[in-house]
C-alpha cells in the first residue's frame, strides 16, 4: 500500500508532508488535483473519514462565497467538490482506507509504525 498526497498547489503543509515521507524513505505519490480528477469513491472515502463539511477550504474566499460552504448537506458538499475541486482543503494524505487532512504528522507516524508502506 502506498501513500498518496492530494494537493492543489505546493503550499507549506504539502511540502511538510512530502518532506516527512522523504525523510523516512516512505514512497509516496503526489496527485495534483488540477490534473487528477477525484472520483466519487475517493470523495466518499474522504467524507466518511474526515466529514464532508471539513473538506471545504474555509480560507478560500471563492469557496466561502459558494452555498456549499454554508450547509450541512453532505451530498451537496460532495457534489460541489466534485465539480469544483479547487474548493478542497489540502493536502489530503491517504494510505489505503486511512485519510488525514493537513499536516497531521501524528497520523502519518502511526501509519508508518503499523508498517503500512
Amino acid at each position: 500500500m502506498s501513500i498518496q498526497i492530494y494537493c492543489l498547489k505546493k503550499n507549506f503543509d504539502t511540502q511538510k508532508a512530502e518532506r516527512f515521507f522523504k525523510e523516512r524513505r516512505v514512497p509516496y505519490q503526489l496527485l495534483d488535483l488540477k490534473k487528477h480528477k477525484l472520483g466519487a469513491r475517493e470523495l466518499q472515502l474522504f467524507a466518511r473519514r474526515l466529514g464532508a463539511e471539513n473538506l471545504i477550504d474555509r480560507k478560500n474566499p471563492e469557496a466561502i462565497s459558494h452555498p456549499a460552504a454554508h450547509t450541512d448537506d453532505a451530498q451537496y458538499i460532495l457534489d460541489t467538490l466534485a465539480e469544483y475541486p479547487r474548493f478542497l482543503r489540502t493536502p489530503i494524505v491517504r494510505c489505503g482506507e486511512q485519510v488525514a487532512l493537513g499536516a497531521d504528522e501524528a497520523a502519518w507516524a502511526e501509519w508508518i509504525k503499523k508498517g503500512v508502506q
